[in-house]
C-alpha cells in the first residue's frame, strides 16, 4: 500500500461537554451515527469518547482536504471498533465519492483520549 495522505486534529474535550449541555440531542444527531452515539453511551466518560470520535472526522476531512464542506456531512465518516477494540473509518455520501476519486483503498486510523485532550491521526492508503 502506498500512503497518499495524512489528517490530524486535536479537540478540546471540555468544548464537546459543552455542546453536549447546549444541545445534546440535535448535536448528537448532526454529529455522530446511531453506532458512534451507543458505543459513547457505554462508557462513564461519554464526552471524551465523542471528542475522540469529533477530532478523526475532523482529521478525515483534513485528509480529503475538504472540511465539512463541498457536500459532505458529518455522519459521512463513521468510526467504529472492531471486535479487538481497534477503530476503523467507514466512509459513505460525498465524503465516499471524494476518498474514491482520490484513489483511497483504505484508512488507518489512531485515536486517543485524556480528561481534556483527544486527538486522531488518519493516513490514507492506495493500492501500489
Amino acid at each position: 500500500m502506498q500512503l497518499i495522505a495524512h489528517g490530524i486534529d486535536l479537540v478540546d474535550c471540555k468544548r464537546i461537554r459543552t455542546m453536549l449541555e447546549r444541545h445534546d440531542d440535535r448535536f448528537l444527531e448532526r454529529v455522530f451515527t446511531p453506532a458512534e452515539q451507543a458505543y459513547a453511551g457505554r462508557h462513564p466518560n461519554r464526552a471524551e469518547r465523542l471528542a475522540g470520535r469529533f477530532a478523526a472526522k475532523e482529521a478525515v476531512f483534513k485528509l480529503i482536504g475538504t472540511g465539512w464542506s463541498q457536500g459532505t456531512a458529518w455522519t459521512d465518516i463513521e468510526v467504529v471498533n472492531d471486535p479487538s477494540g481497534k477503530p476503523r473509518v467507514n466512509l459513505t455520501g460525498e465524503t465516499q465519492r471524494i476518498a474514491n476519486n482520490m484513489g483511497i483503498a483504505e484508512i488507518s486510523i489512531s485515536v486517543t483520549h485524556a480528561a481534556d485532550l483527544a486527538i486522531a491521526s488518519v493516513v490514507a492508503l492506495a493500492e501500489p
